[in-house]
């Protein structure tokens, strides 16, 4: 049977000490007695609620610092919250640990693979972890190789294997124990091309299965291609959730113009608003403006009309259809790379 994922207004604040030259982000709390350094709290969840349905793969998707690897860092009982509560299917996370931690499976941002063992050891010590007898453990870790096209490397020790190598073998080590819902980490970081859709296939497949897959990722091709829902992350809070398609169709116009002028105006502004089919106009910064509209290439003879009219030279226009870059362009005024 499938198995969901709850997470309730979730919490996280870090303490640490002021990193030299920290300027926003940092909330710091005088001590008490005035004697010691202030500490300094670095919230990186703040009201987090998710509901991932049972047997579906969904997406988190986010900036770096967006609150993404905190967040399944407590569901995998890896971080305490600092409040709000976490389930796996009935099971509240921080209560029932050890019921937890046999429904999931594990694949951490950065591989964190024994190199003291060959990549068999290691699939089949971790199998033994989870009480699975000797034959079966050996019949998975066989199996589990060849779909990652590790046989050959089965017996050789992992400090010698690529970085690709590396994530594969993380991710079968974490299927081992065969749990109901993976999590993975930022999965495709770093992967070349051909490795990258390997993994993607291999996802489709294990939900297929009928397990619930969760993954972290800022790669908006990953999130399109493979989640059926996502939610898009930033300072530690959901700001918009739902399949892509949704989210990308919530886009205003749809289409996102990013125009650079010479000399840019409130009064330019407000011109480029009045243009047919514009919905949303923001300035990007002194010069650059975001134009969200009906259409694309067709608007541009009527901006650079519009620009030296008003005295202000169009010098660069990128534009982009609806995607969930785009969207959280509209949310933030940021790219998902920042």
């Amino acid at each position: 049977m499938a198995v969901g994922v709850r997470t309730q207004d979730l919490r996280k604040v870090y303490n640490s000490s002021p990193p030299a030259g920290a300027a926003g982000g940092f909330i710091a709390r005088a001590d008490a007695k005035g004697g010691k350094q202030p500490k300094t709290q670095i919230p990186a969840l703040d009201g987090l609620s998710l509901e991932i349905l049972p047997g579906e793969i969904f997406g988190l998707l986010g900036p770096n610092g967006a609150g993404k690897s905190t967040t399944v860092g407590v569901l995998t009982t890896r971080v305490r919250p600092t409040s709000g509560q976490a389930w796996i299917g009935d099971h509240d996370v921080w209560k029932e640990q050890a019921q937890v931690k046999r429904l999931i499976g594990v694949v951490p941002q950065r591989p964190n693979l024994d190199f003291s063992l060959t990549a068999r050891e290691i699939l089949i010590f971790h199998a033994a972890y989870f009480g699975i007898g000797s034959k079966q453990r050996n019949d998975r870790a066989d199996a589990l190789l060849e779909k990652f096209k590790l046989t050959e490397r089965a017996h050789q020790m992992v400090r010698g294997f690529s970085g690709g190598m590396m994530q594969r073998l993380s991710i079968a080590r974490a299927m081992m124990h065969d749990p109901q819902v993976l999590f993975l980490d930022e999965p495709s970081a770093g992967l070349d091309p051909q490795t990258r859709i390997l993994l993607w296939e291999i996802i489709r497949e294990y939900h297929q299965a009928g397990k619930t897959v969760l993954l972290t990722t800022h790669n908006m091709e990953e999130a399109d291609a493979l989640c059926q829902r996502l939610a898009i992350v930033d300072h530690g809070h959901v700001i918009a959730q739902g399949t892509p398609v949704d989210l990308k169709a919530s886009i205003p116009g749809g289409y996102l113009l990013r125009l650079r002028f010479g000399n840019q105006t409130a009064d330019l502004l407000q011109r480029l608003q009045a243009l047919a089919g514009v919905r949303e106009v923001r300035a990007a910064d002194s010069t650059g403006a975001d134009v969200y509209a009906d259409r694309g290439g067709s608007l541009i003879p009527e901006i650079a009309t519009l620009a030296a009219n008003a005295g202000a030279e169009l010098s660069d226009v990128h534009i982009s259809e609806p995607s969930l870059e785009n969207l959280f362009l509209h949310h933030t005024g940021r790219s998902l790379r920042d």
